[in-house]
């Protein structure tokens, strides 16, 4: 994945409801539109780029953007690793 400078993202939309922050992007340089989730309480957030046309509906829906090929170069941090258990017969 290569380095972007964020410097020039203008933010079209947010919004915050229950701990959770979404924030809608537009880089002029690049003409990337980003969508970024923050969970305030967890710390973890989830960056993902998506479609121009389809950006007002991914900022309405995007655990479901998230969860499809519809998002691309996506971007999670913050979230804890999950160990590992494994079981045995003795």
């Amino acid at each position: 994945m290569t380095a972007t400078n964020f410097t020039h993202r203008r933010e079209l939309a947010h919004r915050t409801a229950d701990g959770i922050e979404i924030s809608l992007f537009w880089s002029k340089p690049s003409t990337r539109v980003t969508l970024a989730v923050l969970d305030t309480r967890s710390d973890e957030t989830l960056e993902f780029d998506v479609d121009g046309s389809a950006a007002l509906d991914a900022f309405n829906h995007p655990y479901a953007y998230a969860a499809t090929g519809a998002a691309r170069n996506l971007v999670v941090t913050g979230v804890p690793a999950i160990p590992a258990t494994v079981a045995t017969d003795l």
